[in-house]
Parts: C-alpha cells; structure tokens; sequence
C-alpha cells in the first residue's frame, strides 16, 4: 500500500476538484486522481466559457443551489485574487409556452428572480446584432453571466492543495475494491487505502460505478467559434450570453459575448453551441473532428441569429455531455455502502453548480447527509 487517505476522489475535473477543496479545507486527507492533464479537453469542462444563471428553466429545485454556488464561486474569487465569473446578463427567447420560456418565468416567480421582459424594439436598441423570431418572447436576466471553467478547476485545485490535498494527474484508476471498512484504490502508479471513496468520473463513470452507468448516456457536442464582422457590439461589455430557440427547428442554442485570447484563455471569437442532446457516444472513442456538414449547420444558425455578421470559422471543439433519464443530477451515498459517494448525470447543464456540487459532496462524505436540498437528485429515483 503506498499510503492512506480519509477519503480519495476519482476524476478530479469539475465536480472532483471542489469535491477536493471542500473535504481538504475540513481537515481531511484527501486524494484526488485524475487520468488526463488537471485542466483538459476530453470531457466536458473544457472550452473558456460557461453560462451561470439563477431563473433556472430546467426546475426551480435548483435555485437555492444556484444561489449558494454564486456565493462560493465568490469565495473562491477572494481566497485566490483570481477573476472566474464575469457579469454579462443573459438573453432568453423563444416560444411562449415552450420549456425554456415556462421554466424561465416559473424560476423567477418562485425564488424572486429579477427578470425584465424586452420587446423587439428594445432588443434592437440594446443588443442591435440579434434578430430574433417576431412571434417569440425576449426575457432579460441581469443577474446572470459566465464562469471560465479552466480557471475554476485550477483554483479549487490550488486551494485543496493549499489545505493539503494531494492531486495526482496523469495517473488512471484501474479499479478499486473493498477492503475491511473502506477501500483499496489500484492505479497504474500505485495502490492506495481509503476510508471513503468520492466518485467524479464524468462520462468514464461507468467503469467505476456501472450500477449507475446503466442509466446514463453519453453524447458527442460540438461547439464553436465565430468570427464577427464587428466584433466591438459583440464584446463583454456590450453584448450577453444568450439562449435561444431557433425558428425552423425549435432547438436551443447558446452563446457568449466575442472573448479576447489571453484575457480569457487560448480561444477567441463568438462562441455558440447546440444546447440538445448529440449523438450517443463512449468516451473513449469519441469521434473529435467535426465535419463540414456540422460547421455548415452552425454557420446556419449563426447567420439566423445574427444575420450579416458570420466572418469565418475560428475554432471548433467536441466535449461530452453526460445524460440521465430526466436530465437532473444524480448525486447520493450508495444505499448498499455509507462510505461510497457519487455524483452523475449532470446532462449539459452542471459546471455551474460545481462549487455547490463539491459542498455537498464533503457534508456527504464527512456526515452522510447534507443540509443543502439535494433531496430532488438522490439516485433513489432509478436504483
């Protein structure tokens, strides 16, 4: 055995390295292993940029979450001097009575969520790049913006190791079993003892955990990078991230304001992706170049939402959602084992909430339950 820990964490990208921080921080020994490089682009974390907002369309349940994850997201900022969310607002539009539009005004109702409604010549005055179906509703969220997603991961890294947290990249788990009352890990480098085991594996959960991989899919996602004819009315300061379904398909897209490179990591340019499920994938041998058929739709869309302003590809890149059978979280203690903890399925719509994730994961961890209403995503409802 080549050493013992209160608690190791497999997979440490979004959810695994708050997971870290949070149980360090207690004064526990922990261990986080990863496979890839801390901060990488195999699965779904990578990318510059991720939308955070409070009028959650997917359930109300997850407000209260929502407004502890701002909270220590802000925390974070302070123990570190690092910038990781930028306050942009964000634009929702789309069909009266679809999903997203309903889970908008419902959200806001409920947690009292400050929200404006634009009309169309209002829309034109403040954000003049939009063009947007005439028959759809304009939503306006000021309290909302972006999180960068690599800056995160490295900073509650950072902070985990500070409290004295050991991180180890570049090393894959093998398997793991039980052993008396806890666990014995098995990497390629090494075995190691746990007392507890926190699961954060992503889309190659299923290896660890395939109880519960029996409930999840994972799908291939592409996104992009355009560049704008006047990127100026497309810059942070001016513009906002946005969701939107499109006329012809009713499929929702999203996008973010035009991100300078080095100010906001390598990437530059317009980002926008398709916020609906891809193709069924493995992570392993997911298919990463994107074809010209992919990019010809994309530039579609662009040229719908901002029509007059498409002036070339930039980047593109595939990242993996997680799906599982009613798109909310799976986050619990494995009813057959106390020390056995998990968190699943965040279906395309989890960084956000990484921080939040990674509280919840520690009181689970440390007491078995959480004061935090997470109740809604116990695994209870599949298994």
């Amino acid at each position: 055995m080549d050493a013992s820990f209160d608690v190791v964490v497999l997979g440490v990208g979004s959810m695994g390295s708050a997971a870290c921080y949070h149980l360090a921080k207690r004064g526990m020994s922990v261990l986080g292993l990863e496979q890839s490089s801390i901060v990488h682009e195999f699965g779904s974390h990578y990318g510059q940029s991720r939308i955070i907002r409070k009028a959650y369309f997917e359930h109300p349940d997850y407000v209260p979450l929502l407004k502890r994850s701002y909270e220590l997201w802000n925390v974070l900022e302070q123990e570190t001097g690092t910038r990781l969310y930028t306050e942009t607002g964000l634009l929702y539009a789309g069909r009266k009575d679809s999903m997203l539009m309903k889970g908008v005004r419902e959200s806001a109702g409920i947690h009292d969520i400050p929200i404006e409604f634009f009309d169309f010549d209002r829309l034109k005055k403040v954000y003049p790049p939009f063009s947007l179906h005439p028959g759809h509703d304009i939503i306006f969220e000021s309290g909302a913006g972006f999180l960068e997603p690599e800056r995160c991961i490295e900073a509650h890294v950072e902070q985990a190791k500070i409290s004295g947290a050991q991180i180890r990249s570049h090393e894959k788990v093998l398997g793991w079993a039980k052993s008396g009352s806890g666990y014995e890990v098995t990497t390629n480098k090494g075995i190691y003892a746990a007392e507890k085991l926190v699961l954060t594996a992503g889309a190659w959960i299923g290896g660890l955990l395939p109880q519960v991989s029996q409930q999840l899919k994972v799908t291939r996602q592409t996104v992009f990078w355009m560049a704008t004819k006047h990127p100026d009315l497309f810059s942070p300061e001016r513009f906002p991230c946005w969701l939107a379904e499109t006329e012809n398909s009713g499929d929702v897209y999203y996008g973010f304001p035009n991100l300078q490179a080095g100010v906001y990591g390598p990437l530059h340019g317009l980002k926008i992706a398709q916020h609906n499920p891809g193709q069924v994938t493995d992570a392993d041998s997911v298919d990463r170049m994107v074809s010209a058929e992919e990019k010809d739709a994309m530039r579609a869309v662009m040229e719908e939402i901002f029509p007059g302003e498409y002036a070339g590809l930039l980047h593109t890149k595939v990242c993996l959602y997680t799906y599982s059978p009613d798109e909310h979280f799976i986050i619990d203690v494995s009813k057959d084992d106390p020390n056995l903890i998990f968190a699943a399925g965040f279906s395309g719509h989890g960084f956000k909430f990484c921080s939040v994730v990674g509280e919840v994961l520690a009181d689970l961890a440390q007491d078995g339950k959480s004061s935090l209403p997470v109740q809604f995503l116990s695994a209870n409802r599949f298994l």
